[in-house]
């Protein structure tokens, strides 16, 4: 039995289909109103900051996929993500599972430096120290070593579907729909973005892999880092649109952010967009060197043939 905690998201999905198509049909999806991705997925409805709860939605499991995620709420990360993940990695604990955590680059210096797995935590902000605070919980369980655990990390998504992300939403649906692309801060510095499906691809990949477990991955990106003035002429020829875009300062996404929750509550990561973002999965791509990784082109030609 293989589990995924938190499986209404975007990777959680993903996650689904390619745990049923890969390993196993005898997938348990969790989750407070968790839907069907396969025929045979078992459906279980808990809440994770309920420990026990979580710890009889996990039972029996072998491997668990930690991939909840909250809203863009810095209260709400403060007061229930640790409480979440502490329920999720006792209950692996009790159920002598292999435990899989789906992690972000929050915790990630907000400057120009490449980012490995070896890269030092300095978290910018409240939400970065509280997914600082979690990677640590993890690697501790990991250190324990009563239970297989490994860590996966993911930059900015952009992908398919209901993907949310600046990416997605300021520059590619955008110009799909025939307006100018929004960028924040800077077009002029190198980004690593991620495709969705294959975040999820390689969390099935290293979940499946015993000698995987122990260790942090970062999960496969391709090895170019456009400038969003590049990736948004990229989008702009895929979707048959002239390439135009606008450059949104940083003092006013932040002046936005005196008027709209949402854009307060992203504020902290906008020193990130005044850097070059270069996210490194060479370790990744060498452990698994059949992986293949999808370059923004097909991302982009997938994206259109979807909503076209």
């Amino acid at each position: 039995m293989q589990t995924i905690l938190g499986a209404n998201g975007q990777i959680a999905i993903e996650l689904a289909r390619e745990l049923h198509h890969r390993a196993t049909d005898d997938i348990r999806l969790v989750s407070r109103n968790p839907r069907a991705v396969n025929p045979t997925d078992h459906l279980v409805s808990a809440d994770l900051l309920d420990p026990a709860r979580t710890a009889q939605a996990v039972r029996g499991s072998d491997i668990v996929y930690f991939t909840a995620g909250l809203p863009a709420d810095t209260e709400l990360w403060q007061r229930q993500f640790p409480t979440m993940l502490r329920s999720a990695l006792d209950a692996a604990r009790a159920a002598g599972a292999g435990f899989v955590y789906f992690d972000n680059t929050y915790m990630y210096p907000q400057d120009a430096r490449v980012q490995t797995e070896d890269t030092s935590f300095a978290p910018v902000g409240p939400k970065g120290r509280v997914r600082a605070d979690m990677a640590e919980m993890v690697l501790e369980e990991m250190n324990r070593g009563d239970i297989p655990v490994l860590i996966a990390r993911a930059p900015e998504f952009y992908g398919p579907g209901r993907t949310q992300s600046f990416t997605n939403t300021l520059v590619i649906d955008r110009i799909a729909a025939g307006k100018r692309a929004l960028v924040p801060v800077r077009d002029d510095r190198r980004r690593t973005l991620i495709w969705t499906p294959d975040a999820s691809r390689a969390l099935a990949l290293l979940g499946n892999t015993a000698d995987a477990f122990g260790q942090t991955w970062h999960l496969p990106t391709p090895e170019e880092h456009p400038t969003y003035r590049e990736f948004v002429a990229r989008a702009a020829s895929v979707f048959g649109r002239p390439p135009r875009h606008t450059v949104v300062p940083r003092w006013a996404l932040s002046a936005v952010g005196a008027f709209s929750l949402g854009a307060r509550e992203i504020r902290e990561l906008l020193p990130r967009y005044a850097q070059d973002n270069l996210f490194d999965s060479a370790k990744f791509r060498t452990r698994f060197a059949n992986f293949a990784v999808t370059d923004h082109r097909s991302g982009l030609e997938i994206i259109r043939a979807a909503v076209a």
